[in-house]
């Protein structure tokens, strides 16, 4: 079994929450805290006892990722996961859909399940109204909640931090989350029946890796602001698509940062390891999952120009396809057919991920680092599709790193 300690010294913590949420009647044994580089890690509040430790060793997604050996409801694309149907999307509400990141296709439909009943709640990750730049994880029960809530958060989140105690309370809830949150809450399933009575949908994002707290210092500031502390507003994205890095202090001051330069340069460069030997940045275990849309040039690149906001959505399992119909039929999310094949532009990155991923657990195990267990994902048809030289690069990026690390946790 990989422990939580073991877990966190080895770079292979998500910063999830689960380990934090699933502690017996006495209490948890874990809280989630930030560290000091910034990412959101359990600290021991007692001793695990041992089921706590095999539970956690068998749901946890920084030690392991894996699909059920059982036969899915949709055909498994071996580069997108599972696979229903593939779209392009957005809110009909005009102001949710210039708010959110991307077209507001997943605020859409959140707010149908809030208005049709079909949910008591979402779980979701929000800016924290007590310090705009973190974040804090938000119950939304209706539209003017999930509008607060929307547009993207590129910082640390622990969305199942309290997990066992939303299991026990009334209601169901719709949880939101990254793919290796919801992952997370997928395996639980697997042991806790009470998930899969109680969330009737898990709804994920596509995510390129979670930047650290020190990533938002960084941004604001070369954006120019030189004192955290005065920053009354702040959002990573939205108003307009993909929109602006925005700052607001509190003599009214506003500080901006175009998307390609916030993300493309500052704060992917803040990424945790765990997100750089990540297998599922597409939510291969949620019900639907969300994206940018992009607009590609002739060369099939994506363009960061501002304009109206699409999402692209994948539905993985048929009440996830279900869903999508009924919210397009009541009027509040808009959809037009794509092919697969425009995935490849609209997600370049995300595309080749799984390529990279048996190459950098094998500098892992050169090593002598843990390594988590992945299953079901296609890795070795995807490391094939990349081919021997990416592979190579990636491998010894990864082992340079690995061999300076040495003796010192990862982080």
């Amino acid at each position: 079994m990989l422990d939580v300690e073991t877990i966190k010294a080895n770079g292979l913590c998500t910063g999830c929450g689960l380990c934090a949420g699933i502690g017996a009647a006495s209490g948890p044994a874990y809280a989630m805290r930030d560290d000091a580089e910034g990412y959101r890690r359990p600290v021991s509040l007692r001793p695990a006892t041992r089921d706590e430790q095999a539970l956690i060793d068998a749901t946890c997604p920084g030690a392991r990722i894996a699909h059920a050996p059982v036969q899915a409801e949709a055909e498994y694309h071996p580069v997108w996961g599972p696979l229903i149907e593939t779209r392009l999307g957005w809110s009909s509400d005009p102001a949710l859909r210039r708010n959110a990141s991307s077209g507001g296709a997943l605020s859409a439909i959140l707010t149908h399940l809030l208005a049709s009943g079909e949910a008591d709640y979402v779980v979701q990750t929000a800016v924290d109204q007590a310090a705009p730049i973190r974040n804090a994880l938000t119950i939304s029960t209706e539209r003017d909640d999930v509008f607060r809530a929307a547009g993207s958060r590129y910082a640390p989140s622990s969305p199942l931090e309290d997990i066992g105690a939303r299991l026990d309370a009334p209601g169901r809830f719709v949880f939101v989350g990254k793919p290796c949150d919801v992952a997370g809450l997928r395996q639980l399933a697997r042991h806790d029946p009470r998930v899969d009575a109680k969330v009737p949908y898990m709804v994920a994002f596509m995510c390129a890796g979670v930047p650290s707290y020190a990533g938002t210092s960084a941004l604001l500031k070369a954006m120019g602001v030189e004192d955290e502390s005065a920053v009354t507003a702040f959002r990573y994205r939205g108003d307009g698509w993909p929109g602006f890095a925005t700052a607001v202090l509190a003599d009214g001051r506003k500080f901006t940062m175009d998307y390609d330069t916030s993300w493309g340069t500052i704060l992917n460069r803040h990424l945790q390891f765990r997100c750089k030997i990540c297998p599922d940045g597409i939510g291969e275990f949620a019900d639907i999952v969300c994206a940018d849309g992009w607009h590609c040039d002739e060369q099939g690149n994506p363009l960061f120009d501002e304009q109206d906001g699409r999402s692209l959505l994948i539905t993985r399992t048929a009440k996830g396809e279900a869903l999508v119909g009924r919210a397009v039929e009541a009027g509040g999310l808009v959809t037009e057919p794509t092919q697969i094949s425009q995935l490849v532009h609209m997600q370049p990155f995300q595309s080749r991920r799984k390529g990279l991923v048996l190459s950098r657990l094998t500098a892992l195990a050169l090593v002598g680092r843990p390594r988590p267990r992945f299953a079901g994902l296609a890795l070795g048809h995807n490391t094939r599709l990349l081919g021997i030289k990416e592979n190579l690069r990636s491998f010894l990026g990864t082992f340079r790193r690995l061999v300076r690390a040495i003796g010192r946790p990862l982080s």
